[in-house]
């Protein structure tokens, strides 16, 4: 018996040491991606997710010293600790899955609601939302799309009044995939709408191979936390 809580033991240590090393590391990078973007003068909602960043690294450091302790030592109080702490994250993440998915409609339709709020600002004549318009065409530009929804039609009269707004900077646009002939010129064919729906989707996939791969770390450390607490009470 004494062989096996040996070998748990030293596993737990292995397992929570490279936890730990992964929280410095994120906690490391964020707080310099948080210090860098200050200085930048980053736009908050930008923030909102390096501080979460921030968070997680420390909870994740939190955690693997709490379990390396725990197994050094053979404290049944840390490990316990640990354990539940653990639980807690799992259960959370299952918890934003299921609520994620229930609630996909109503982000849907929030998203659709903003690219609505977004076209009437492209509609404007009145100058108000010039700066807004000016940033849009650099985007447009970046990600050869046009318009939000409905492209070269979103922009509404500014469209016929702005004759570089859409316009399709590549060579040979006549023969390009990327433009289409509207009105006398030549324009890109996609919205910007539907291909920042597309990176959302891709970053989705990226998130979700994130999570699942933290769950499956996750119930490891759970269920070495669980086998070596048993065994400690044992003895």
């Amino acid at each position: 018996m004494a062989g096996v809580s040996k070998c748990m033991k030293y596993s737990m240590f292995i397992f929570n040491f490279f936890f730990w090393v992964c929280g410095c590391i994120i906690l490391g990078f964020s707080i310099w991606i948080r210090v860098s973007s200050a200085q930048q003068g980053m736009d908050s909602s930008m923030l909102g997710g390096v501080n979460l960043l921030i968070a997680v690294g420390a909870i994740i450091m939190i955690l693997g010293f709490l379990g390396c302790c725990g197994a050094v030592k053979e404290s049944r109080c840390m490990l316990m600790l640990f354990f539940i702490a653990l639980l807690l994250i799992l259960i959370l993440q299952v918890a934003a899955g299921v609520l994620g998915a229930v609630y996909k409609p109503q982000v849907e339709a929030a998203f659709n609601l903003t690219l609505s709020e977004g076209v009437s600002g492209l509609q404007s004549t009145t100058g108000e939302y010039k700066e807004y318009q000016e940033e849009f065409q650099k985007l447009e530009k970046m990600y050869q799309c046009c318009g939000l929804k409905d492209g070269p039609k979103d922009w509404g009269q500014n469209f016929d009044k702005q004759k570089d707004i859409c316009l399709c900077e590549v060579e040979k646009p006549s023969s390009s995939d990327l433009c289409t002939d509207y009105g006398g010129r030549y324009i890109y064919k996609k919205s910007c709408g539907e291909v920042i729906m597309k990176q959302v989707k891709d970053n989705l996939v990226i998130v979700m191979g994130i999570a699942f791969g933290l769950a499956v770390v996750e119930i490891l450390g759970l269920v070495f936390s669980m086998t070596l607490y048993c065994q400690i009470g044992g003895k």
